[in-house]
């Protein structure tokens, strides 16, 4: 079951103050206009600040411009800090994610009555699984019997438990939370790598280390498209 992180891991530090310096290539700093005209901004001032050491521009030239440099640098730096951390995090979600997924195991009803354990993987929709107090619902799935208090703090962030049950708006749970009492009946509803816990993980995975294009709100609406200034005319 995923834990909560804590807020600076050392090793996600290590890693985010390298690639820090690794996102200063100019080929992934054009991904982020803003921080790319940063980058090039501090370059610039650089140069001006080593022009002036050279040249003796003045104490005040150059201290000023070596201040505009420092901040600068530190602004680029730290933002791709800020990016590889998170980036960092997500990919540390995404593994834990994918082990908690991995080693959940299922009591699966077998039609004599008889249960028998599986690894979550193998569940199908419309298998009928069993969960006790401190077990993890190994899939999506809907109650069919029995009603239970789940911990369902690893999907949501809620830290108090809910109540689930048979029949009604209540009934609907979640692979990858905990029964903390009681027991449940549970109907697979959704085949493998189509729970909730696989989207999860595919969207940490395609948001770390991605991002989203700028995209101009006038080209967007459909006012300013060709088209519709085509009609109007």
């Amino acid at each position: 079951m995923a834990t909560p992180r804590k807020l600076f891991e050392p090793a996600i530090v290590r890693a985010a103050a390298g690639s820090a310096f690794g996102k200063l290539d100019p080929r992934i700093q054009v991904r982020n206009p803003v921080m790319f005209v940063v980058l090039v901004g501090s370059v610039l001032v650089t140069l001006r600040f080593a022009v002036n050491l050279v040249d003796g521009g003045g104490p005040g030239a150059t201290s000023f411009t070596g201040q505009v440099a420092l901040w600068l640098w530190f602004t680029v730096l730290f933002a791709n800090f800020a990016e590889a951390m998170a980036e960092g995090r997500g990919k540390a979600q995404a593994d834990e994610l994918r082990r908690t997924r991995r080693d959940t195991t299922a009591r699966r009803l077998r039609p004599d009555g008889a249960t028998e354990v599986v690894p979550a993987s193998r569940l199908r929709a419309g298998d009928q699984v069993a969960v006790d107090a401190g077990e993890v619902i190994p899939g999506d799935g809907e109650v069919v019997e029995g009603i239970a208090s789940v911990d369902e703090s690893a999907i949501t962030g809620e830290s108090a438990p809910v109540i689930r049950e048979a029949g009604g708006d209540r009934s609907a749970v979640t692979g990858g939370t905990r029964v903390l009492s009681d027991w449940i009946r549970v109907r697979i509803t959704a085949e493998p790598g189509r729970s909730f816990l696989d989207k999860m993980i595919a969207l940490v995975e395609g948001r770390s280390g991605r991002r989203r294009p700028t995209r101009s709100p006038c080209r967007s609406c459909s006012a300013c498209s060709p088209s519709s200034s085509w009609s109007r005319s």
